[in-house]
């Protein structure tokens, strides 16, 4: 049974809302309950390479029986070495470690802001630099909207970085972050990349360069772990849903709304994560929300919306995005 582009789309989205929106309260939750930012990285690249990695490799035995040169790190990513490189490095392996590291400086509420709430402005600014895709005035007037958002909440904790605070060293991470989300996107979207095999590229890049050197820092006693300090459940658990959630199923379906939305309309769709992972970080974590987060909230949202609403539909696409 095939389904249409339409539905695989919308499906797509809600898939990566609701992993997206578990992600934030999930990832801050996790800060408080032993393990380092980079052991959390160890896990999301073990889990999601234990699927993927044997997945990759059972795709490409054909072409291999065939003699017929495929893939690229020593046959793990079924993508050539460049576009492995390029989308591994944004999208693998840097936005897990400045994310991560994030959470152990910043509190989900902002985190709901300033992750997925500044995707569109950096997808947007990288599109029209990479892919030359032209900025409405209706959609400038949207960004304007994050970029006040934005700048209400990491204003604020900057400005608290003179009593002493580091929450803005999370903010700070946060963004950039994002804007290596968006980098994979239009990479994604410039390269016409398959989402299945953008996902294991990108895996199989993090687990070629990650492990071994954060292994080998560890056993050199060089970086410090937590891993032999807490319960296996709770390393299992980081593996299960960081890796297999938030890497195979969120990375293929992301990639999916790329292909069918473009990279701009797709972080646009995702307008529901700050409001959901702010309320979740309320509810389950019990954070406040002061005004400036509300507001910086509602900007962010609105803009987000409001560039939605604005945006043309887009043209249908045969074959992979341009």
């Amino acid at each position: 049974m095939r389904f249409s582009s339409k539905t695989v789309g919308l499906a797509s989205a809600v898939i990566t809302v609701l992993i997206w929106t578990g992600f934030i309260v999930i990832a801050r939750a996790s800060a408080s309950r032993g393990l380092l930012p980079l052991d959390i990285v160890l896990a999301r690249i073990l889990g999601a390479s234990a699927v993927l990695l044997p997945w990759a490799w059972w795709w490409m035995r054909p072409a291999r029986l065939a003699g017929q040169a495929t893939g690229s790190l020593g046959g793990l990513s079924p993508l050539p070495l460049g576009p492995t490189l390029q989308a591994g490095f944004l999208g693998g392996l840097l936005y897990a470690v400045l994310a991560y590291n994030g959470f152990f400086f910043a509190p989900a509420s902002h985190a709901s802001v300033l992750l997925p709430g500044s995707l569109p402005l950096w997808t947007t600014l990288l599109a029209w630099l990479v892919l030359r895709e032209k900025v409405s005035s209706a959609r400038a007037l949207g960004l304007s909207c994050i970029v006040l958002g934005d700048v209400l909440v990491g204003g604020a904790s900057l400005l608290m970085a003179f009593e002493g605070g580091e929450v803005w060293k999370g903010d700070l991470l946060f963004m950039i972050a994002a804007c290596c989300w968006a980098g994979y996107s239009v990479t994604v979207r410039r390269h016409g990349l398959d989402a299945v095999r953008a996902t294991m590229a990108i895996t199989a890049f993090a687990f070629v360069t990650f492990v071994p050197l954060y292994l080998g820092l560890i056993g050199l006693g060089v970086l410090p772990t937590h891993l032999t300090q807490v319960p296996w459940t709770e390393i299992l658990f980081q593996v299960v849903f960081q890796g297999v959630g938030s890497v195979v199923i969120s990375g293929i379906t992301f990639t999916q709304m790329v292909r069918h939305y473009g990279p701009v309309r797709s972080t646009m769709i995702t307008a529901l994560v700050p409001g959901l992972s702010a309320l979740g970080a309320v509810w389950f974590l019990g954070e406040p929300l002061h005004w400036n987060l509300l507001a910086g909230l509602a900007l962010v949202t609105g803009g987000i919306l409001f560039g939605v609403r604005q945006m043309p539909k887009p043209e249908p696409k045969t074959g992979a995005p341009a």
